[in-house]
């Protein structure tokens, strides 16, 4: 009996192993790899000698993720409108109370985002709230789709998934991820086929508050920002640091600096983690970087185009788009054709909360893609059948 059992076991993971998605997992596996291996090399000098520490509590979210992603991976999809409905609730109740409680880090970082959480340290429920706006709207759409709703009830109801925590987020204020918010509504309701005309007409009402965002929302940081992006040398402070990023990024080469003093780059660490990348590896480093981060999203694009099941369609989509955007953003950002936001890369960049969400997302990915491929090897039995 207790062999059967054994058996039955082994073919479980067998099975598990066999259909699952090594064009996503093994790619975002060595892209965290690098980041440890880099972050190491970053940490290890300076910090007040909480480097260390830093580098270790990072190890574990990435060991905490992948578990995180293996979990959700054998999950059946089913299963994730509920974790949608947990995900986006908690969220939304973990942006209310970023608000009222008496942590914040507005003067290092020009944003009240993050609560503190005992043994775990900070952690910001806006990046929680991005996977979580994604995976409820995507159910929405698709009962639009399917005729279960009518569409105007529908896409009312998807305008305040994303308003409620919107509004949160900008009473941070948290510029950066409003925009990334932004982008993957707009990018999700294109998936779902809203007209062009309808897109082009919410994007021009944007473009026309321009002016009313820039007078009454814009906090002086971020208008330094902009306008140091526009007119390099406007903000020397805000200047140093893409001055200094470059620096760093032609320090080193083709293989690498071997130089014993880095160059000082604001965050290094964090959002500008791309510049130690490029210092520590060079041109050869940041190339395969770059490969392995395009592979894994189009990846993940091609999942979203072959899945059948329009809410999974949509989540995989925003999800996708949610690592495309950052991911162009961080690099834009770190070699100046892009403004500053504060956008961390995924999967590399230091933060244990942002690290377990991308993991998480990962794990919905898994989820989507093995249903895909176990429904194909199934197809595949009963036709030889």
């Amino acid at each position: 009996m207790t062999d059967r059992r054994k058996n039955k076991t082994r073919s479980r993971l067998d099975l598990y192993f066999s259909v699952l998605d090594y064009w996503i997992l093994v790619p975002v596996l060595l892209v965290a790899t690098i980041g440890l291996f880099v972050l190491n090399r970053v940490l290890s000098s300076g910090y007040d000698g909480n480097g260390h520490t830093m580098f270790i509590k990072q190890a574990g979210a990435v060991m905490s993720g992948v578990m995180i992603a293996m979990i959700l991976g054998a999950l059946e999809t089913p299963f994730l409108k509920i974790i949608a409905f947990i995900v986006y609730g908690s969220s939304v109740l973990l942006l209310v109370f970023v608000l009222v409680d008496s942590y914040s880090l507005v003067e290092t970082t020009g944003a009240d985002s993050w609560l503190r959480i005992p043994l775990i340290g900070s952690f910001q429920p806006s990046e929680l709230a991005k996977v979580g706006m994604i995976m409820l709207s995507s159910y929405f759409l698709a009962d639009i789709k399917s005729g279960k709703i009518s569409k105007i009830r529908g896409l009312l109801i998807v305008g305040a998934i994303f308003a409620i925590p919107l509004e949160l987020i900008r009473r941070q204020p948290d510029l950066g991820t409003i925009l990334v918010i932004m982008f993957i509504l707009f990018s999700m309701l294109y998936v779902y086929g809203l007209p062009y005309k309808y897109i082009l007409l919410a994007s021009s009402g944007g473009i026309a508050l321009l002016p009313v965002v820039w007078a009454f929302i814009l906090k002086p940081h971020q208008k330094n920002r902009i306008l140091t992006f526009l007119y390099p040398g406007f903000s020397p402070s805000q200047a140093f640091h893409i001055e200094q990023a470059k620096i760093a990024i032609r320090a080193g080469g083709i293989t690498g600096s071997n130089l014993d003093n880095t160059i000082t780059v604001p965050v290094k660490e964090s959002d500008f983690i791309y510049t130690a990348v490029a210092e520590q590896l060079g041109f050869i480093g940041t190339t395969v970087l770059v490969l392995l981060i395009f592979t894994y999203i189009v990846r993940s694009l091609i999942l979203s185009s072959g899945t059948t099941d329009p809410a999974l369609k949509y989540m995989s989509a925003g999800i996708a788009v949610m690592f495309g955007i950052h991911s162009v953003e961080n690099l834009g950002m770190c070699v100046g054709i892009m403004p500053i936001t504060g956008i961390p890369l995924p999967f590399v960049s230091l933060g244990g909360s942002s690290m377990i969400v991308n993991f998480f997302a990962l794990g919905i990915l898994l989820c989507i893609s093995i249903e895909q491929n176990m429904t194909r090897k199934l197809g595949s039995l009963e036709f030889l059948d």
